[in-house]
């Protein structure tokens, strides 16, 4: 949606590469990428979100994780407990908080290879692995951007060519 005169317009989806930089206006513009990315992950696959705190890290993995376990209810941020599993009809979908690990070693202790194998991930924080990323994934570093966001998409792996409806 996009505002224009006295209201807001809706504009047709775009069918984009995983690759390059997005404006994100508010908060919905967020949750819509992560559910356009959901549409597009696979089984095996990990999407690393990273940014300063409260550039919409959580919000873009909101909106992937009600796309993928649409009867999930509530999704809170894993900043506590490091990790929130939820089932969906495709793969079940693990979501990552890794602000507090001390050690890279920690992510694969609370079960990030386990989520791989059995689903699909999304890491918060994933530099806190120190380079010990899964190959198939999407990194997508969001930051501030006046009054929204930009989020700036890398393609890795299996991602590489794909594409998002958004």
């Amino acid at each position: 949606m996009v505002a224009h005169g006295s209201g807001l317009h809706r504009i047709a989806p775009v069918n984009a590469p995983c690759l390059g930089d997005l404006r994100l206006v508010d908060e919905a513009a967020t949750a819509r990428l992560g559910a356009a990315i959901a549409v597009a992950l696979e089984r095996g696959e990990a999407i690393c979100l990273s940014g300063p705190l409260g550039a919409g890290k959580s919000a873009l993995a909101r909106g992937l994780i009600r796309a993928l376990a649409p009867d999930a209810g509530d999704v809170p941020s894993p900043t506590f407990t490091l990790v929130q599993f939820y089932a969906g009809p495709r793969f079940e979908i693990a979501h990552f908080d890794l602000y507090r690990l001390a050690r890279p070693e920690e992510a694969f202790e609370i079960g990030l290879d386990e989520a791989l194998r059995d689903g699909a991930a999304v890491i918060e924080w994933p530099e806190r692995l120190e380079g010990r990323l899964p190959p198939d994934r999407l990194d997508v570093a969001i930051r501030l951007d006046g009054e929204g966001r930009r989020a700036r998409l890398t393609a890795h792996g299996g991602w590489e060519g794909r594409a998002l409806e958004f």
